[in-house]
């Protein structure tokens, strides 16, 4: 048995409670920006993706009018910080709602460090980085998606194996419902079946 859910009957906070405890678990954008007058914002997004490959956006949604926002509309650049599980409450602490012109990197103590292509430092403990340039930007309702065109990646020799990052040594943190935040926990592989290999369903090769 189901039990339905109109969006219409629904205040905001509540259907906001439904939708992020069932689309779980998200992946982490922690986001550094720099204002025009040269303030670094840090902040945690987890309504955040791949938008495309070729060429390289990345997207995520700020819910409001935030400074990661404010700060991508005037200057037109970003960095997407990966969001490890050793770093998990400093991303909290991020989130708090500083008042404009305070810089996070300050108040909760993260290292930062040059970009090489835009303007907002990095974190300097994060092991991946992507620096983008503004693409667009669409409004929905209170929310506003960012797409920003990957100029720059770096990647920590110390989570590579054979020229490729590894998720066990990645160990991302990821949102849930309510204050649940997730780990990696079990992994598992399953190849994609090609359609000359198709034998049905639950068959292979």
């Amino acid at each position: 048995m189901r039990i339905d859910f109109d969006p219409e009957q629904f205040d905001r906070q509540g259907f906001y409670r439904l939708l992020t405890a069932s689309v779980v678990p998200r992946p982490i954008a922690w986001v550094s920006t720099i204002s025009a007058e040269g303030v670094a914002n840090l902040a945690p997004h987890s309504f955040f993706n791949i938008a495309c490959v070729a060429p390289p956006v990345l997207q995520f949604s700020a819910v409001g009018r935030k400074d990661s926002l404010r700060n991508v509309e005037e200057t037109g650049q970003f960095v997407v910080n990966f969001a490890p599980e050793q770093l998990a409450e400093q991303i909290n602490e991020t989130a708090t709602d500083f008042p404009r012109g305070v810089s996070e990197f300050d108040e909760v103590g993260v290292a930062a460090e040059p970009s090489l292509r835009v303007k907002p430092p990095r974190v300097a403990a994060s092991p991946v980085a992507f620096e983008c340039e503004l693409h667009s930007t669409v409004r929905f309702g209170d929310s506003t998606v960012v797409f920003g065109r990957v100029v720059h990646a770096v990647v920590s020799q110390e989570v590579m194996t054979d020229g490729h990052p590894e998720i066990d040594k990645l160990k991302p943190l990821s949102r849930l419902g309510k204050d649940e935040w997730g780990t990696i926990g079990d992994v598992r592989e399953i190849s994609r079946i090609r359609h000359a290999d198709w034998r049905g369903p639950g068959t292979r090769g």
